[in-house]
């Protein structure tokens, strides 16, 4: 994603949340926030499961109740409809009935072509990994747009005025960091935001990027080296911080002691959620995390 599309991502003017229902309590405050920030329409769309609503007829013979699914899905989604209206916003609730859900989710996005997307996810499982589930984990691998991801622990934060917020950038410094960090940029400049550009060096292994050593000295003129693009792209009130250790534990941590708004990930390519047995990073901090994290997949 370009300048021009961050810009886009931060003048938006539909924003799509995904929901099953279930999660609406968790994303509709952060979409509120985000729709009253932006001036973006809401667009609440719900996608029926085939089990969604099953009823007995007169001899206990189960069927689908077509009709009782729609009206129990519009009845949850239509009173956040009118709270945002009584805020101003426009708002308005798409009821789908397709399978597998993921696609008829990846269809309306390219219907009507949302600015950003707010999706769910689920708790951890009984081995300590986040369960994206199917849906989830369809979504993030075929959207191209960025997705705003509400984990089980993130709420609100309570304004603070002693303090300045911030967003934090948790960078891999890899050549793909570049469109992560100019939405970063762009993302804290709008919040009137410190930005924080993490890396993280895990504790296990002394090598750096693409498997080769690299000093300690170099990251971190890497990194100044981003903070000063940054500067020249209108975010002028960087800190950047090296870190040593889990680099959820790490990302996780420093989003606590920052206030951060949002984390961004720096490490948001295809293999991300195709290796996510292997690579948990950012299971864990979707599972963990405060506050959405934003995945820009495909830049």
């Amino acid at each position: 994603m370009e300048a021009s599309g961050s810009a886009q991502l931060i003048y938006s003017k539909t924003i799509l949340v995904a929901t099953n229902l279930s999660d609406l309590h968790r994303l509709m405050p952060f979409a509120l926030q985000m729709a009253g920030e932006t001036g973006a329409r809401l667009q609440l769309l719900h996608v029926l499961p085939i089990t969604a609503e099953i009823a007995a007829d007169a001899t206990g013979m189960p069927y689908y109740d077509r009709e009782g699914a729609f009206s129990a899905a519009k009845n949850m989604l239509e009173p956040w409809c009118e709270r945002a209206r009584k805020l101003g916003l426009q708002c308005s609730v798409i009821i789908r009935e397709k399978t597998p859900v993921a696609w008829e989710i990846f269809a309306m996005a390219r219907r009507i072509h949302p600015d950003r997307l707010i999706l769910g996810t689920r708790s951890l499982g009984k081995l300590g990994r986040l369960l994206l589930g199917s849906v989830a984990e369809q979504v993030l691998r075929s959207v191209d747009l960025p997705v705003f991801t509400v984990g089980p622990e993130a709420h609100l934060a309570q304004e603070s005025g002693n303090r300045q917020a911030s967003v934090l950038f948790a960078t891999t410094l890899r050549m793909s960091c570049q469109a992560n960090a100019a939405l970063a940029c762009q993302l804290a400049a709008s919040y009137k935001a410190k930005l924080v550009i993490l890396h993280v060096q895990p504790a296990n292994s002394e090598n750096g990027r693409d498997g080769s050593h690299t000093p300690y000295s170099t990251i971190v003129d890497e990194l100044q080296l981003l903070a000063r693009k940054m500067a020249v792209d209108s975010c002028k009130d960087v800190d950047i911080k090296v870190a040593h250790g889990n680099p959820a534990v790490e990302i996780l941590t420093e989003a606590t002691a920052s206030q951060a708004k949002l984390i961004v990930m720096g490490a948001t390519d295809y293999s991300t959620f195709d290796s996510i047995t292997r690579d948990r990073t950012i299971c864990q901090v979707l599972a963990h995390a405060q506050c959405p994290v934003v995945s820009l997949h495909g830049a």
